[in-house]
């Protein structure tokens, strides 16, 4: 391990000195929402070391996407601009072809290259597979970017069928499926990826987080400041922990498939498949709580908590079970899929513990980090600085829009409406008063409000073309 400065100049060695400056450290995880967090009142999931962090950070409870998922997300959030409504594009290489899922636009301006400007070294270590398609340019503005391989259908392996044990992880809905796009095939490219792992630090999780480490020890005693960002693509499915995870939620005999990629609905599977499909999940969300806390101890180590602002964030949620439905989905933008966790860990503040109730979205985060760092937001950011909300000064917002294809969510405090602004006329509509989990649609119950919000989201639509278009979109028009 690297010396801090201090320990070095004492060892006679020498050093540079390190930036009066703080350092950023942007942990963005996938698929993990709110709901799956002791810090966040769920008494039944064991996350120590990012309940550890709440402790000492300022915690939000109404943080939401803007635009999703896995790329139209990180394109808001690279960005902080608005970027719901999506065109769609289909691009070389990309077999998802669904609104949003491009390439940052050109005249974009992204957090990473304003600081790079201001003088930062910057870094992205991730193992989102779907920001290094062809064509993706998500690296922009880093002075090293680094990609894990392996997740999901990341075309790392090749090699026939018969090598991986395919049919011990596949539902009897699943079975019969052809080899294409499909569960199936998803499935057997995870599998052929994962076939020579052998220990907790074969997973990708683990690899991820032990390699941002080396990163800040490498980087520790730079005369710039640093800005890490860390993707990591778990714990979006394939829900595989390692066994001794699993093993801790799961405590009665099961005998069937490892269910890593479960049917949609919960009623295609017997009682004993969903109780295995929940604790596959917990266990993947409590290993890769795991390889934060031995990231997070590496920067302590490193004496980077003392100069460092740590920014925790989900991109979405899951549904595991609600509403006997599993994974996430264009019209499943319930609370479980939207609400995320976002923690925001600041040595200068008197932030520790700090809960902030106000709405805040994905497009805000890099004005606010930007505020934070004393530097000027890009005139191009649309999101706007939350700051002043967790010194009790930011006035609540009356509601939120959070995009999802053609779908979308009108959020206020009191009621949740999801509508499709274009192709149908799917609606669900959820009273938080009465039903904050989200589980019982009183659409038909109340025709009148639920117009009034579908009229707010076709406005709302409506006036985000001019803002969300961009020379990709210009191009397909000429």
């Amino acid at each position: 391990m690297a010396a801090t400065a201090a320990q070095a100049a004492g060892a006679g060695q020498t050093v540079s000195t390190p930036s009066s400056r703080p350092n950023l450290i942007f942990l963005v995880l996938d698929t993990w929402g709110a709901n799956w967090f002791g810090c966040y009142g769920n008494a039944n999931i064991r996350t120590p070391n990012i309940d550890a962090l709440a402790e000492r950070s300022a915690k939000f409870t109404s943080a939401y996407p803007e635009n999703l998922p896995t790329i139209p997300a990180r394109r808001t959030l690279y960005t902080g601009r608005r970027t719901f409504p999506s065109i769609q594009i289909e691009q070389p290489g990309d077999p998802v072809r669904l609104r949003g899922w491009h390439q940052l636009y050109a005249e974009d301006e992204t957090l990473a290259e304003t600081l790079k400007a201001a003088g930062y070294t910057t870094a992205l270590i991730s193992d989102v597979y779907h920001q290094f398609k062809p064509g993706k340019n998500f690296h922009r503005g880093f002075d090293v970017w680094r990609w894990i391989r392996g997740q999901e259908t990341d075309r790392f392996e090749t090699g026939p069928l018969s090598s991986i044990p395919l049919a011990n992880h596949l539902h009897s809905t699943q079975v019969r499926a052809t080899i294409g796009w499909t569960p199936k095939a998803r499935i057997a490219q995870y599998l052929l990826n994962r076939r020579d792992w052998k220990s907790e630090e074969d997973w990708c999780p683990a690899q991820l987080f032990s390699e941002a480490g080396r990163w800040l020890e490498r980087n520790v005693n730079q005369e710039t400041p640093l800005y890490l960002h860390v993707e990591s693509f778990a714990p979006h499915e394939f829900w595989d922990p390692p066994e001794a995870y699993y093993r801790e939620y799961m405590k009665t005999n099961y005998s069937g498939p490892r269910l890593i990629f479960p049917p949609r609905n919960g009623d295609q599977m017997e009682p004993a498949e969903v109780a295995h499909v929940k604790a596959m999940y917990a266990g993947y969300v409590t290993f890769v709580d795991a390889c934060i806390g031995k990231f997070l101890k590496k920067v302590e180590s490193l004496g980077l908590m003392q100069n460092s602002i740590i920014v925790f964030l989900g991109d979405h949620g899951t549904l595991v079970g609600e509403q006997d439905q599993f994974h996430k989905g264009e019209n499943r933008i319930r609370v479980q899929v939207t609400r995320v966790p976002l923690l925001i860990h600041h040595p200068g503040k008197q932030w520790a513990g700090r809960t902030i109730d106000r709405f805040v979205q994905h497009t805000d985060l890099a004005p606010s980090l930007l505020e934070l760092l004393g530097e000027k937001a890009p005139a191009r950011m649309t999101g706007e600085s939350f700051i002043s909300s967790i010194e009790n000064r930011g006035a609540q917002p009356e509601s939120i829009i959070i995009g999802w294809g053609e779908h979308a969510s009108l959020r206020t405090p009191e009621w949740n409406y999801i509508g499709q602004w274009r192709g149908g006329d799917f609606e669900e509509l959820y009273d938080l008063k009465r039903d904050p989990e989200e589980l019982r649609n009183v659409a038909a119950e109340n025709p009148k409000l639920a117009a009034e919000f579908k009229r707010k989201i076709l406005a709302h639509v409506d006036s985000g073309w001019a803002i969300t278009k961009g020379s990709i979109a210009a191009i397909i028009e000429r």
